[in-house]
């Protein structure tokens, strides 16, 4: 497929995010919305109870992201980055801040002197792994709400 580039001299390449498949139905318009709902429902409840107990929802990720770094509980500022898709300054920003809190600290890392590794305080284990009980029970009562789509063959 190619647009009309509305007489710049010729046409354009199709955008890569065409939709791929059938036009969707009635039904599949309200599985999307069904689960873009849930989804919407769920942050909402993180959010607030992030929020009630005194971090903000970047922290609460922040967090999340280092204790659940796979096969370690560290992680650089570049690797944060990329788990929270934030850029790299913006990361430094929330740990400075989360750091001010008590919640993570930075080391330096025994294998390479250039790297920072930023870990998690006691005082943020033990709020991550409150928040995070609290997150596991939300999500098991939503369990229908955040169920995906079922799509038909070759959708």
């Amino acid at each position: 497929m190619t647009v009309d580039d509305g007489g710049a001299g010729g046409e354009l390449p199709a955008p890569a995010d065409e939709p791929a498949g059938h036009p969707l139905t009635k039904q599949d318009f309200e599985a999307l919305a069904r689960f873009r709902f849930g989804i919407r429902r769920y942050l909402r409840f993180s959010e607030e109870t992030v929020r009630r107990h005194g971090v903000t929802p970047q922290q609460y990720q922040l967090m999340l992201a280092l204790k659940g770094f796979p096969g370690r509980d560290w992680a650089v500022v570049r690797e944060l980055a990329d788990r929270l898709q934030l850029r790299h300054h913006s990361v430094v920003e929330l740990v400075d801040r989360a750091q001010g809190q008590g919640l993570v600290e930075r080391a330096a890392d025994p294998d390479d002197a250039r790297a920072v590794r930023v870990v998690l305080t006691d005082r943020g284990e033990q709020l991550l792994g409150r928040l995070s009980a609290l997150h596991r029970d939300e999500l098991r009562r939503m369990d229908a709400a955040l169920t995906l789509p079922r799509w038909q063959a070759g959708d």
